[in-house]
């Protein structure tokens, strides 16, 4: 018999240096209660909706076997080089999974592929028959005879000079805090003379440029980025004496520092939670991308003690509290202010916009994953299934555009009084613009920008159409007619460069009233129908969810022609994307960060698989209504049933 055992190499050092100063901080302390667990393999029955553990035994009657990719490296081990499994669409108490503990050093810091080694000298490891892996708790045995013809090469693609550049210029943008990385500055252009806050990190930034360092299996600088971020968040801001509610993260932060007396000097985090702000916007995207970004990080890395810990648990409970607290609004939909996301100016996006909402479905189901159930958070859990429910359907039933809707809407009738009405939120016809009529494909759609009482935004905005189609937010028949309408329109919303941030853009009068002339963003430029490099590794992770690789390739093709002889600009401008953007920074991190992470995307698709959701059509059962006893309320889901299940 064949005994081997995993062994763990973690990749980064603990630190006891975090935060307000490097002395104080107990992030890293070993003997803190928060401290992660060993590094640990889920094992579970499906006994979960669309849910699927990393490794399952033969030896029990609930476990498949799963295929395991690895290869010899010619010492008589082997290396697990990759799991195939999809998402976990919920997670629940810890106490309900069987777990393997699979011991390593430094208690669960982010590792390396785990290494199967061989304790004795026998060469037939995959033939001999009762092999077994031997963990903590006896688990089970693993006939290697299950895996025979599974255990394969991992290809690996070796770099062109144009990736070599761009990881240069990624790893030169890198933070240093204390000595440990913990971000990478927004842009890192030697040209610029003014950098006004293009020195800083922020959370939107960061997350392509996690996503490149976690497929290219470097995780400490993610992990130290999601807790200082998490520590910032319990400071006191204040705008004019007033303060906004818990749980708000901070748009970016800074590294400074400051003296202290005789020569000594300490450096402090300085975080800007909107008051320095142009306009003094709330990031309201901010905690959204933060929650995206942890699931990320446990899914790549296999590091789920992260966010079992109490601490990253009090985060998140802050954030969907913030989130998910009552008010006036009638709507599922999250209400905001003009400039609370990526496109942080004045652009008429107040109120719902689509960009938001993706995100914020995105984020509710990363936290029904990870969330601890117990009876502090089973009201929470309960609130996120409702809001997921009643937002998918909300989304899908009136953001949703196409001939039949446009058509619908052309033909609405107005001032309706009735709980059977059909245009609910009294849109006049005449709001169709003119330019949708000839521009909407036949065989594609696509979600709206904005949608509130007596308006509707018929603007494509790229990021919240993609998000949709990331998160399963759209129906799959809406996801494969977005990529339709896309690839329909690739002149207007691709052009020179991927990808527009928003289509068509205002001119004219309506720049005028709507922008209130901001120089900025005049006609197809920055955020007015600006071409943004970035959104490039969020195209192509929908691209692959919907199998069409060859279209993430193609506008990966083309952006790696330009990026590089332009030097890596924040955005293009004019309507094809033909020049650089007028105030643009060179080297720009998120274009670069964009670029790698969706290069390795493609050569990772079971990577890939990890960070976008399938449908769950559970969550489409769920309906507040059934529980109100009144005869008031009368559910509108079952005359739309076709629309939201299709």
């Amino acid at each position: 018999m064949n005994t081997i055992r995993f062994l763990i190499k973690p990749a980064m050092k603990p630190t006891s240096k975090i935060l307000l100063s490097c002395r104080n901080s107990q992030f890293f302390n070993p003997n803190s209660q928060t401290q992660a667990h060993p590094f640990r393999v889920l094992v579970a029955p499906r006994f979960i909706h669309n849910t699927h553990m990393a490794f399952r035994f033969p030896s029990s009657g609930f476990y498949q076997s799963k295929p395991i990719g690895g290869f010899s490296n010619g010492r008589g081990s082997y290396i697990v080089s990759r799991v195939l499994s999809t998402s976990v669409e919920t997670r629940v108490n810890e106490n309900s999974f069987e777990r393997i503990y699979v011991q390593g050093n430094n208690g669960g810091m982010n590792v390396k592929p785990l290494v199967v080694e061989r304790i004795d000298k026998d060469e037939n490891l995959v033939g001999e028959e009762g092999s077994r892996i031997e963990v903590e708790g006896g688990v089970g045995d693993v006939n290697f005879r299950n895996l025979e013809g599974l255990i394969e090469p991992k290809v690996v693609v070796e770099e062109s000079e144009v990736e070599k550049e761009a990881w240069r210029l990624l790893r030169e943008a890198v933070v240093y805090y204390c000595g440990s990385p913990v971000g990478t500055v927004a842009a890192n252009d030697p040209g610029d003379k003014q950098p006004l806050n293009y020195d800083q990190v922020f959370i939107r930034d960061f997350v392509p440029s996690a996503l490149a360092f976690l497929l290219k299996g470097e995780g400490e600088i993610v992990r130290n980025f999601l807790l200082h971020t998490l520590q910032l968040q319990s400071w006191e801001k204040t705008v004019d004496c007033y303060s906004p509610g818990q749980g708000l993260m901070p748009a970016s932060f800074k590294v400074r520092t400051v003296p202290l007396d005789e020569n000594k000097y300490e450096e402090v985090l300085d975080p800007d939670f909107g008051e320095s702000a142009i306009g003094r916007v709330a990031p309201v995207d901010s905690g959204l991308w933060w929650i995206i970004l942890l699931r990320a990080y446990g899914k790549l890395t296999g590091d789920y003690a992260l966010q079992e810990r109490v601490d990253v648990q009090t985060g998140l409970k802050m954030i969907l509290n913030l989130c998910l607290t009552d008010g006036f609004d009638m709507f599922p939909s999250l209400l905001v202010t003009d400039g609370s996301c990526m496109i942080d100016r004045r652009m008429g996006i107040h109120g719902h916009p689509l960009e938001i909402q993706a995100l914020f479905y995105s984020a509710l189901r990363c936290s029904r994953e990870m969330l601890a159930v117990n009876d502090g958070s089973k009201n929470l859990v309960r609130a996120i299934n409702n809001r997921l429910s009643a937002l998918s359907f909300h989304i899908r039933e009136y953001y949703w555009v196409d001939m039949k809707k446009i058509n619908e809407i052309y033909r609405y009738k107005t001032e309706e009084y009735s709980m059977d009405a059909t245009n609910k939120f009294n849109i006049y016809p005449e709001q169709i613009p003119s330019w949708l009529m000839d521009w909407i494909p036949e065989e594609g759609g696509y979600m709206m920008g904005n949608l509130q009482p007596a308006h509707m935004d018929f603007r494509f905005f790229t990021l919240g159409n993609l998000w949709s189609i990331v998160s399963s937010l759209g129906t799959p028949r809406q996801n494969t007619a977005m990529l339709n309408l896309i690839e329909a329109k690739w002149d207007d919303l691709v052009g020179h460069m991927p990808l527009k941030i928003c289509y068509p853009a205002f001119e004219f009068e309506e720049w005028r009233i709507i922008t209130g002339s901001d120089p900025k963003n005049t006609p197809w430029s920055y955020h007015n129908g600006g071409s943004w490099p970035t959104l490039l590794w969020q195209f192509t992770l929908a691209c692959m969810k919907m199998g069409r690789f060859e279209l993430a390739q193609k506008a990966v093709d083309l952006a790696e022609k330009r990026l590089p002889v332009d030097h890596w600009p924040e955005y293009y401008d004019t309507r094809t994307g033909r020049f650089i953007g007028k105030q643009a920074r060179h080297f720009q991190t998120w274009t670069v960060a964009g670029f790698l992470a969706s290069k390795l995307l493609l050569q990772n698709p079971e990577m890939a698989s990890m960070l976008f959701w399938e449908e769950d059509y559970e969550l489409l059962e769920i309906c507040v209504c059934a529980l109100n006893k009144s005869g008031r309320k009368k559910c509108s889901r079952f005359a739309a049933k076709s629309q939201i299940l299709v």
